[in-house]
């Protein structure tokens, strides 16, 4: 009887033993669960976040790109020959519009702006990025109205494509309560100028604008 008694204590112990560690088990294996499935979340939540970021910054990057691409690529403009086939690049970001013969009796008269152009007869109104323009009044003529001007620098000029023909570039006010930089060039017996207006465009005008210009004189 005693040793049935003390086996019965043994076997209740190592049951109670068993089923602590059975419990045990149990919160271990439910709290590692739940771990690596909130871990699991919680990666495909990192994931779908950095997939969308990376989308973001591709889009952003192909976006920039498009931009850039259009920005460097040059459009071209040719005029007419009877006023010397002027051939003109301007950046690909830009809208144009020429008048042929406009109501002041110029022969050729361009409005170049980026975007969409805006009105053309509002003058004064908006800084054009470019505006060519072949002139119904001689080189010498056009000249005088600025020797006697002394809110602008003038200095001799010459196109980097048309090195003989010797005009000005001109800069300050070049037009009533307008600054800029503007270029008078002859061209047979009329005159060929080129201007932007304010100082927005500058870098373009240099640049893109009269590195590129030529004409037949």
């Amino acid at each position: 009887m005693k040793l049935n008694h003390n086996g019965a204590i043994r076997a209740a112990a190592v049951s109670l033993v068993l089923g602590i560690l059975l419990i045990a088990s149990l919160i271990f294996g439910f709290w590692a669960f739940s771990g690596r499935q909130k871990y699991k979340d919680n990666s495909a939540q990192l994931v779908s976040q950095a997939v969308s970021s990376a989308v973001a910054q591709q889009k952003a990057a192909d976006s920039k790109a498009v931009s850039n691409t259009k920005q460097s690529s040059l459009l071209e403009y040719v005029g007419p020959q009877e006023y010397g086939t002027i051939e003109l690049y301007y950046p690909g970001t830009w809208s144009s519009y020429v008048d042929l013969s406009d109501s002041n009796g110029n022969p050729l008269d361009g409005y170049f702006y980026p975007g969409t152009l805006p009105s053309v007869t509002d003058d004064g109104t908006y800084n054009f990025a470019l505006r060519l323009q072949v002139n119904g009044n001689s080189y010498a003529s056009q000249l005088q109205n600025y020797q006697q001007n002394n809110q602008v620098t003038v200095s001799a000029y010459s196109l980097p494509k048309v090195p003989s023909v010797v005009g000005v570039m001109i800069t300050g006010q070049i037009e009533n309560e307008s600054t800029g930089t503007l270029v008078i060039l002859p061209l047979r017996t009329e005159s060929l100028e080129l201007w932007t207006e304010g100082t927005a465009y500058e870098s373009q005008f240099t640049n893109d604008i009269l590195a590129n210009i030529s004409f037949s004189p």
